[in-house]
């Protein structure tokens, strides 16, 4: 099993939930920083772009050691890595070759961040990476959402289709 830096996990090694804690702790401080000096307009473009941009070079790093290539299911058999220690409740609706679709009912990121006082910038400290990873990973596959959990709806609905070519 592999994390979403790209290192092996091996027994005892903590799971994306808790590592998301962590580094939001330190993120913390140093974002209150960059808004003092920079405003937060600024500072959460500067945000977003870091954790986008790792977020893209974890999953290059998953790709490459893909057996065989990236596809829509070796994206799918990911997944458990960030529902890992009950961090994520979701109903997957449909899961083939083209389409893997599932609702989140609960989302431990997002409490994590509330209880943090991150809430405001939990939309860059997570869900702004689900997009950016598929990115990274194969650009085929893309993904829809309208709506998080994060941002005050009941669900998030994760959408992603793997198309032909990448756009």
């Amino acid at each position: 099993m592999a994390d979403e830096t790209g290192s092996g996990v091996t027994d005892g090694e903590i799971g994306i939930l808790a590592r998301r804690k962590i580094e939001a702790g330190i993120i913390a401080p140093i974002y209150a920083e960059m808004t003092a000096q920079l405003g937060e307009e600024r500072a959460q473009a500067i945000l977003d772009r870091a954790i986008r941009e790792a977020a893209m070079s974890a999953a290059r790093s998953f790709a490459a050691r893909t057996p065989g290539g990236t596809s829509l299911r070796s994206f799918q058999d990911l997944l458990h890595l960030w529902t890992q220690d009950d961090a994520l409740s979701i109903d997957v609706l449909k899961a083939s070759d083209t389409e893997f679709h599932f609702n989140v009912r609960r989302c431990r990121y997002a409490e994590t961040y509330r209880e943090m006082g991150l809430g405001p910038i939990g939309h860059l400290l997570s869900c702004n990476r689900d997009g950016a990873f598929c990115d990274g990973y194969d650009a085929r596959i893309k993904l829809e959402r309208t709506q998080t959990l994060m941002g005050g709806a009941s669900h998030c609905d994760f959408r992603y289709r793997l198309e032909d070519k990448p756009e």
